[in-house]
């Protein structure tokens, strides 16, 4: 059987950092390294699990996922549904950028690229965003990336 390696959520407990995962990513990481797991019924879920979590004080590393993205628009070719989630998404930010303290970093990714418009039904391969937001830092153009690598360096440094 495959047993699950260290990873950053791990390094982050050890150090007594709090990391709490909101929708599937304690299905993603086998539980490992979380120590908070918040489970949810869909991106609209997932956002308003985002903001209960913003108002409770912590420190530590906040890791969500919406599936909903994924699993029913992306890999269902539904266009129309994708479209209405991210302006529900789009739509929230500003209440969660409210919410962040000067000292957080909002990081904005996709773990792989799974375009509604594609022709099948798999992960498509274009890049995909990386947006970080703080209030306390300026904007710079990171340009392309290379690999998910740059998350954990720069959440590695931010603890």
């Amino acid at each position: 059987s495959i047993v699950p390696q260290e990873n950053m959520l791990d390094r982050l407990k050890e150090k007594g950092i709090e990391t709490i995962g909101i929708g599937k990513i304690h299905d993603i990481f086998a539980g490992k390294g979380l120590s908070k797991s918040i489970t949810t019924k869909g991106n609209t879920d997932g956002i308003t699990k985002i903001l209960e979590q913003l108002e409770l004080d912590f420190n530590g590393l906040c890791f969500v996922n919406l599936v909903d993205f994924d699993m029913l628009y992306g890999h269902r070719n539904d266009v129309l549904g994708y479209a209405k989630a991210l302006e529900e998404f789009d739509n929230a930010l500003p209440k969660i950028i409210d919410k962040l303290n000067e000292q957080d970093t909002l990081i904005i990714t996709a773990d792989h690229g799974c375009d509604p418009n594609f022709k099948g039904t798999d992960h498509s391969r274009e890049y995909v965003p990386m947006i970080l937001f703080s209030k306390s830092k300026n904007a710079e153009n990171l340009g392309t990336i290379d690999s998910f690598a740059y998350i954990s360096k720069f959440i590695e440094s931010e603890f």
